[in-house]
């Protein structure tokens, strides 16, 4: 938005959950997550660069990559996720 000073439709593009799996896959770790965020923009570039080769593959094979990746990643890696143990809980102060 900073760039072109206007806001575009599908200009997310779908990566809101992504950043949700992202704290999911880094276990509440900033670190962690900010290494996972590494890998899928990693992923996202390399699907341009595989998009732009001459394999004779449709383009949407390559735009789901990152997703699909994605899913995967959070297969193998939620199963030993710990969730905060104040997760879901709502935050009243009177409560205290």
């Amino acid at each position: 938005m900073a760039q072109y000073n206007a806001y575009t439709f599908g200009v997310i593009s779908g990566r809101g959950w992504v950043c949700i799996a992202l704290v999911v896959f880094g276990q509440w770790n900033p670190w962690k997550s900010a290494a996972g965020a590494l890998l899928f923009a990693f992923i996202d570039a390399l699907q341009l660069r595989l998009q732009a080769s001459t394999l004779n593959l449709p383009y949407e094979v390559f735009l789901m990559m990152p997703f699909v990746l994605t899913i995967v990643g959070m297969a193998l890696v939620s199963r030993n996720a710990k969730a905060p143990a104040a997760l879901l809980i709502p935050f009243r102060k009177e409560e205290r």
